[in-house]
């Protein structure tokens, strides 16, 4: 079998080293979390049923959550719906600082594994429970991303009047999943000071309410309720996609007088820059109805990768409009080493390297990146049992993985 662990030349000490976290999760939410303070160096243990988290066999879009967020962590396969499986877990619990779990709530009472339960094992245990909403009313309803961005007002606010739209990636999945993350870190300050553990809680709802909460906050300072982003009225003169030569877009923008100054001598649009309507953003706002046009006009003969020389040249705000495949290859990305590569563990293409996207920060100028591909099923279930003092056969005859049809 191929190893999946990744070495580095020169391997840096990270900031949770030591800190052992032992993971009841699937999707995305969960996952997130751990992929975080995993990233920061903790060792994270990733507890799957014989058949494996169900993530490893999603196909469409599906398809890149277990191998994008369970990466630099373990995998150990034990059936906790037996009482050899629930001893071996709690044997397991028992060495670690952090356990984190996203299922159905009631679900970890049930297996004797909810923190009432455990920080009786272990009162320095610190829980983090990801859900679809924090303890109230809705917190019996079964939530997804998208339910969320529903009943959120996200899709409201990214869709067209009358037609809501979920964002385009699982945005409440992955910020809950770091609001986990940043509640784990707080508890393990606080237990440096108290010496005791305690329970987090993060949930989906309550993360997408956080992200419309600008908008929320808009009704109360103006009375006016905010409008979608497609219909809304813009802050700025130019703030827009432009179709130009050859059915390309590229997205150019100018919030500023100075700005404003620069893009019409770069242009040459001298008749433009002293039109008195046009002095001052407010102004070029207000005459948005028939100054987008006129500029539509004027630069739909020009090439995207003209204008975009020009804006860059310029200093002004410009993006071509880019699909998430084609990132694999920009050369930002490249050159500052914000993809690294991995071992896929399963599907078609397991063994196989991709390229992963890293945590968007540095430490001290150094990326955090991957010291372990994703697991494959179980593939550190027997020294992690041995561990716990397990002998092999026993070790091989509780982790015995079961194969499950895609």
């Amino acid at each position: 079998m191929q190893d999946t662990t990744i070495t580095t030349e020169t391997p840096r000490r990270l900031p949770y080293e030591g800190i052992r976290v032992v993971e009841f999760t699937h999707m995305v939410m969960g996952p997130t979390c751990g992929m975080v303070l995993a990233d920061l160096g903790a060792e994270v243990i990733k507890v799957e049923p014989p058949t494996g988290d169900n993530t490893r066999r999603l196909l469409g879009s599906g398809a890149g959550f277990y191998p994008l967020f369970n990466r630099n962590k373990k995998s150990l396969v034990l059936d906790l719906q037996s009482p050899e499986g629930q001893e071996a877990v709690l044997r397991l619990i028992a060495t670690a600082d952090v356990v984190s779990e996203n299922f159905k709530p009631g679900t970890m009472k049930k297996l004797g594994l909810d923190y009432d339960t455990l920080k009786k094992l272990n009162p320095r245990l610190i829980h983090v429970s990801h859900k679809g909403f924090l303890p109230g009313p809705y917190d019996h309803r079964t939530a997804l991303d998208e339910v969320v961005q529903m009943m959120g007002g996200l899709a409201y606010m990214t869709g067209r009047p009358g037609d809501p739209l979920r964002a385009g990636s699982s945005v409440n999945d992955i910020m809950g999943g770091l609001f986990g993350a940043i509640g784990v870190m707080a508890a393990l300050s606080a237990r440096e000071k108290t010496g005791v553990g305690s329970e987090v809680q993060s949930s989906l709802f309550e993360n997408n309410v956080f992200l419309v909460a600008q908008h929320m906050m808009q009704f109360a300072v103006t009375g006016q309720p905010a409008a979608p982003m497609p219909d809304r009225i813009s802050s700025w003169g130019i703030y827009d996609v432009f179709q130009v030569q050859g059915g390309e877009q590229i997205f150019l923008a100018v919030v500023s007088d100075t700005q404003w100054a620069i893009f019409c001598d770069a242009f040459g649009y001298q008749d433009l820059k002293a039109d008195p309507r046009l002095q001052g953003n407010n102004n070029r706002v207000r005459a948005r109805d028939w100054l987008i046009p006129l500029l539509r006009e004027r630069l739909a003969l020009q090439k995207a990768a003209e204008l975009a020389a020009l804006f860059e040249r310029h200093g002004l705000p410009f993006a071509p409009i880019t699909k998430p495949h084609e990132l694999l290859d920009d050369p930002h990305l490249c050159a500052t080493g914000g993809l690294a590569p991995i071992t896929l563990p399963d599907g078609e293409r397991a063994g196989q390297t991709a390229q992963t996207v890293l945590l968007p920060l540095a430490l001290d100028g150094e990326r955090l990146g991957v010291r372990r591909s994703p697991p494959r099923l179980g593939e550190h279930s027997a020294e992690l049992l041995a561990e716990l003092g397990y002998a092999p056969d026993d070790a091989r005859r509780l982790s015995q993985t079961v194969e499950k049809a895609s």
